[in-house]
């Protein structure tokens, strides 16, 4: 739907029927993915139905089918824009891709597949310097760049966590990339047995495989559907190993990253790393040489970009989890809350929070500041202030 800026008159609604609508996490939908649009053309991305494009006007040009995905969750990760493409990622537990369309006809320009990645449901992001365009996507444990003329994966680096949520963040020539997932903190590790032991723990009918029913620890059991990849009800050898390896390689930490190579980069090319207040699912901001961050419960840290040291760490009023991502406008920060409450701090030095107001109303989308107008989606309303 498109609304007016001034009044917030709608100018336009397209109701898209799907089918079936696949399952997602309760909180989710399969409306989830942000829109983009190129001053000509919006692309919607539904997990349910795939990927369509209208003109300003609410047309619908073109449309290209996507899914089903192999992910209880449903699809996370939105549609950006480079050149005259259309980019997509899509990291679930089985056959993952990166895939780019035509802007204007929605063709498939390219697809590549990303066989080690598993779910993960971070937006990529464009990232141009000295000339070249890359694109940043970041995975399961995996920050990587690719070219957006044909798909090349050009580099890679370890060290995300397990899964990736916030979108890479580009400044010059570094990129800032955050990533926490539970079990991922040094000191609170989740850890999978070797196969060997859990065989000899579980499989009672001796099948040398692990049944649902076999199993008595809530950590395996939270994660049996995604562990499970061919669907079959049974964890063979394989399927237990590939996830104790993502268990046991993923860290949680914002990098500061400066690619020094290409093919797979070894940790020289982390400038610095920060290990405190580490955000599940907001992207970081960074405004004025600070990067600022808001994880759940409400703690803000404030870091220097040049070399990542801590500026603050404070908690704002509104209290809960965090699914928005700061934003940054008129020398200020805003931080949404998912209980409805719109913190306003100051971006000076030191600590001043200018305001907050509790909407009553969950808010998950990011606000969006255009000129002197901050426009804020809760789940009954976009309003404009």
């Amino acid at each position: 739907m498109a609304l007016e800026q001034e009044t917030g008159k709608v100018l336009w609604r397209r109701p898209v029927a799907a089918e079936r609508l696949e399952q997602t996490h309760s909180i989710g939908s399969p409306a989830t993915a942000t829109v983009a649009c190129d001053g000509q053309r919006v692309f919607a991305f539904f997990g349910s139905y795939g990927l369509l494009c209208y003109n300003l006007d609410g047309k619908k040009l073109w449309e290209h089918a996507l899914g089903p995905f192999r992910d209880e969750y449903g699809a996370g990760s939105s549609p950006i824009l480079v050149d005259d493409k259309v980019i997509l990622n899509q990291d679930h537990d089985i056959d993952s891709f990166l895939i780019a369309f035509d802007s204007a006809t929605g063709k498939t320009v390219w697809r590549v597949a990303r066989p080690d990645a598993v779910r993960s449901y971070a937006t990529p992001a464009v990232w141009r310097r000295n000339g070249r365009t890359e694109l940043l996507v970041a995975g399961s444990i995996e920050l990587a760049g690719y070219a957006p003329a044909n798909g090349e994966k050009l580099w890679s680096l370890h060290g995300l966590a397990r899964i990736a949520i916030p979108t890479p963040v580009p400044n010059g020539d570094v990129i800032y990339m955050a990533s926490w997932a539970p079990g991922g903190d040094p000191g609170r590790r989740l850890t999978l047995d070797p196969w060997e032991a859990a065989v000899a723990k579980w499989d009672k009918n001796h099948d040398g495989k692990l049944a649902k029913s076999e199993i008595d620890n809530p950590e395996v059991l939270d994660r049996f559907y995604r562990m499970d990849l061919d669907q079959d009800g049974l964890l063979d050898q394989k399927e237990w190993e590939r996830h104790a390896a993502v268990f046991r390689r993923a860290q949680n930490a914002v990098l500061a990253v400066k690619p020094n190579g290409a093919g797979e980069l070894n940790e020289s090319a982390v400038l610095w790393k920060h290990e405190r207040g580490v955000p599940y699912v907001s992207t970081p901001l960074i405004d004025k040489g600070c990067l600022w961050m808001v994880k759940d419960g409400g703690i803000v840290t404030k870091l220097d970009v040049a070399d990542g040291h801590l500026l603050h760490e404070e908690r704002l009023a509104g209290l809960g989890n965090y699914f928005a991502s700061p934003v940054a406008g008129d020398g200020k920060v805003y931080f949404a809350s998912e209980a409805g409450v719109l913190s306003v701090v100051a971006n000076t030095p030191g600590w001043r929070i200018i305001s907050s107001s509790d909407f009553h109303e969950k808010i998950f989308a990011t606000p969006a500041i255009h000129l002197d107008r901050v426009y804020i989606r809760t789940e009954r309303a976009l309003y404009c202030f």
